[in-house]
């Protein structure tokens, strides 16, 4: 267990980042489970709403750090091709 004062803060701050940062990442894969559900269906809206939602999640994890830069915009590219494909 941390000793010092400044041990004993930075517990603290890693337990509210972390918590932070869990509560985005779920954001994350709930947008992903329905944006392919929507996918799956087929509804051009739906389709268009979902993946609308995901890519506000993802930016907005980015913005507070808790995923890479890369890592939005892979998902980005893949639910872009995925809708184009959909569409076609």
């Amino acid at each position: 267990m941390a000793n010092t004062q400044s041990a004993l803060k930075r517990v603290r701050q890693t337990k509210t980042r972390t918590e932070q940062n869990r509560v985005l990442k779920s954001r994350i894969k709930s947008s992903r489970k329905a944006a392919d559900a929507a996918l799956a269906d087929g509804d051009a809206a739906k389709v268009a709403e979902a993946v609308r939602a995901l890519v506000s999640a993802t930016d907005r994890a980015v913005k507070r750090g808790a995923v890479h830069a890369n890592y939005s915009s892979r998902m980005k590219s893949r639910y872009a091709s995925k809708v184009a494909a959909a569409s076609a």
